[in-house]
């Protein structure tokens, strides 16, 4: 939303202006589903997370802070609704599934090379611990500066540095086998 004024819309959504609140979600929404999408890994999920994120932001719209940015308030929200999700969905998850193996080697959609560098970058990113995730798609994909990343996750600024850079270290280590594959 560039060139509009957040808070005075928010201001009017806290006055109990949903039309207003419906303009800043439709603002935000896509890139709240990306990062639910981020947590949870699950396109499904992520929309969920994301629905309850709004509500709950909704609920507390009378609580935001006007002079600070909008948008890192509503996305701290939703990554608190995707952790609590995937909290959730782990406790009803108690099966155990033994039948099921890691691919092999030999794997021929592997050999065919099947999977795209996209599906190879989300499952790159999906090897990395949450945290270091988020940062690197907050800062890398996003484009959000540090400091508001930190805001958004509830961690100092030089936390989040520390974990662009290791992730990117580790992503770099991961997509290095994909250039090998290409390369032969």
């Amino acid at each position: 939303m560039t060139g509009v004024d957040e808070a005075a819309i928010a201001a009017r959504a806290a006055g109990g202006d949903a039309d207003s609140f419906g303009v800043l979600i439709e603002a935000h929404a896509p890139m709240a589903r990306r990062v639910a999408f981020t947590i949870l890994q699950d396109h499904e999920d992520a929309d969920d997370a994301a629905q309850e994120g709004f509500l709950s932001a909704w609920q507390a719209i009378g609580r935001y802070d006007q002079r600070r940015a909008f948008r890192p308030w509503l996305l701290q929200i939703v990554v608190n609704a995707a952790r609590d999700l995937r909290r959730r969905r782990r406790v009803r998850t108690t099966e155990q599934l033994d039948h099921v193996s890691a691919p092999s080697r030999d794997d021929p959609a592997r050999e065919a090379g099947a999977l795209d560098l996209g599906d190879r970058l989300r499952s790159a990113l999906a090897t990395l611990p949450e945290r270091q995730r988020l940062a690197v798609v907050l800062f890398d994909a996003e484009g959000y500066p540090q400091a508001d990343i930190a805001k958004m996750l509830g961690i100092p600024e030089g936390t989040v540095k520390s974990d662009v850079f290791h992730g990117r270290r580790a992503l770099r280590k991961v997509l290095e086998s994909v250039k090998e594959e290409w390369d032969e």
